[in-house]
């Protein structure tokens, strides 16, 4: 049965700290939904209600674009270990761009990051994740962050200009606050 909560408990938060992995959703008027998975050391729970999350480079910016238009996201965190746990974070966001780079400070030196996400949580809902399977093992792929290194600090911004400026229903991403 899903319970619902009016913030993060410390339980809510040791079990986010657990996993590797989360998923954002996002959607705008007439626009296709958005659903993304996240990994690396790129989520904080600030607060009660507040989370961030730093976003990397990708092949598209859906979130950004949907939140421009609409700010409601869903954040969820789902266990693939022996504790059969879903967590869904629901609320509203904003986009901070690298002239509003405060809330860098909260994670890593992260080649590639592209924006941070910061959103107020109203609603926390845990279900069973019964059907859930489990997976062993897992691990940080590389490959985003070698990409992105080689790229350099040039390299990423032509990126962005060139591949991140639109969402594929044609919606700006604001992108252009970093080039």
């Amino acid at each position: 049965m899903a319970k619902q909560f009016d913030a993060f408990s410390d339980d809510h938060r040791a079990f986010v700290a657990e996993q590797m992995i989360f998923f954002v959703a996002t959607s705008a008027p007439g626009a296709h939904h958005n659903l993304s998975p996240k990994g690396m050391d790129s989520l904080r729970i600030l607060g009660p209600n507040r989370l961030i999350w730093l976003n990397l480079t990708g092949s598209g910016n859906e979130t950004a674009a949907h939140l421009a238009v609409d700010p409601r996201m869903t954040v969820m965190w789902c266990s693939f270990g022996p504790r059969p746990l879903i967590l869904r974070a629901y609320g509203v966001a904003r986009t901070a761009h690298r002239d509003d780079w405060d809330l860098a400070r909260h994670f890593p030196e992260t080649p590639g990051a592209r924006q941070i996400y910061d959103m107020q949580v109203n609603l926390v809902q845990t279900s069973c994740g019964f059907a859930v399977p489990t997976f062993e093992g897992g691990a940080e792929r590389p490959v985003l962050r070698n990409w992105a290194e080689g790229q350099g600090a040039e390299g990423l911004r032509t990126y962005w200009d060139t591949r991140n400026r639109q969402s594929i229903d044609g919606l700006s991403t604001g992108i252009e606050a970093n080039l």
